[in-house]
């Protein structure tokens, strides 16, 4: 299939053939007016009519009918390098026919290797009939000839303007809808990737809030029922942390349906975020009876970064409660050149950093990457664990 043969072609050479139907057929009339008012009446006279009205047959028909088997536009084509040659031969009309018909070479070759083809065809059969009838003369070459390669070659130059002005309208709208299509996909990919980026988001702030709690209340709950006979003032202590942990909770558990309400990252958070991160460890100290040696500094700094800094500490001490069996844990908070650190380390058993598979240290690295920061983790079988936290600050304010 050619470049032109696009639904832009096809409007364009639908279009101009519809304007030109109208011109064609006034033409046609006056070209049958001359013959029977100008030519003597004689055997030639309606032997041209006849050409001329094969012509026009397969032309209206043509019109009327596209869809038809038996006319078709190359056929119509074909008719009308015969009738041309004819009419050459006969001397009736044939230049006013080869003039209103050039356009209809581009219309129904519809591309320039066809459309040539037959305008050459009717070229040759024109010069072929008049030659007959002329001869070899003088008139012959610098009339007829000379006009019908004239004619020719404007005809041929008027058509391959109007094919590249249409195969270059193709282009542009083959371009302009695969952008379209481009951009429509890049949209939805987009859409994709936000949703998918939301509903990592939200299984992060639920593994760090609410996983955490509940994995909190089952250990207190265990240990109170373990103790409950031979320890009740332990057990009643475990339970309160229970409630508490349980309120807290269902306060994270609002705050997470209400997210699109919280402040935003350039609003300053109530409070320090050494306030905050000092509750966090005096509960972790109640629940779990390890010493705690935090040194924090009274920084101020925007929601995003309190709540990034606050959630590592809770990654890092449900891991601890978890898997390290320490005895101590250590908690720095402080304002470097580069931002903010926080730095948490125990004396457990430690674990290979390389082979590990939890969400917990991945959410973490995601989190601090979305702040500009970065988390290193040290940690070897035996040595205990370092956990550092970093958060590149722009002005904040040292209390």
């Amino acid at each position: 299939m050619t470049a032109l043969a696009t639904p832009l072609a096809d409007a364009f050479w639908a279009t101009s053939l519809r304007r030109w139907n109208a011109v064609c057929w006034v033409l046609f009339g006056a070209m049958a007016v001359g013959l029977v008012t100008t030519v003597p009446a004689s055997g030639s006279k309606y032997e041209a009519l006849a050409l001329l009205s094969c012509v026009v047959l397969c032309y209206a028909v043509l019109d009327r009918f596209p869809g038809n088997p038996v006319v078709r536009p190359r056929v119509y084509l074909s008719a009308l390098v015969l009738a041309l040659g004819g009419l050459a031969y006969l001397g009736s009309s044939y230049a006013a026919l080869f003039m209103v018909t050039l356009p209809h070479y581009w219309m129904f070759g519809r591309t320039p290797r066809v459309s040539m083809g037959f305008l050459g065809l009717a070229t040759g059969a024109t010069l072929a009939g008049s030659l007959i009838r002329q001869g070899w003369t003088a008139e012959f070459f610098g009339e007829t000839m000379v006009s019908t390669l004239i004619v020719v070659a404007v005809g041929v130059l008027i058509g391959l303007w109007a094919h590249s002005v249409v195969a270059q309208s193709s282009e542009r709208a083959r371009l302009i809808e695969e952008l379209e299509r481009t951009q429509a996909q890049l949209s939805e990919a987009h859409q994709r990737q936000g949703a998918a980026d939301e509903r990592e988001r939200i299984a992060r702030d639920i593994h760090d809030t609410l996983a955490q709690g509940f994995a909190s209340i089952i250990v207190l709950a265990e240990a109170a029922q373990a103790g409950i006979h031979h320890d009740p003032a332990t057990s009643a202590q475990q339970l309160r942390s229970i409630e508490s942990t349980a309120r807290e909770n269902l306060a994270e558990a609002r705050e997470l349906v209400g997210s699109a309400r919280q402040p935003g990252p350039g609003q300053v958070a109530g409070g320090s975020v050494a306030q905050t991160l000092r509750r966090t460890l005096d509960r972790f100290a109640e629940d779990t009876g390890l010493a705690v040696d935090a040194d924090l500094a009274d920084l101020e700094c925007d929601q995003q970064t309190r709540i990034a800094l606050l959630r590592c500490t809770q990654e890092s001490l449900a891991n601890v409660r978890k898997h390290a069996r320490a005895s101590m844990v250590g908690v720095v908070l402080a304002r470097r050149p580069h931002g903010v650190e926080l730095e948490i380390t125990d004396d457990g058993t430690g674990f290979l950093v390389g082979e590990s598979t939890g969400f917990g240290l991945d959410g973490m690295r995601k989190r601090l990457a979305e702040l500009g920061g970065r988390l290193t983790v040290t940690s070897s079988v035996g040595d205990g664990t370092r956990i550092l936290a970093m958060i590149p600050m722009a002005g904040e304010v040292e209390a």
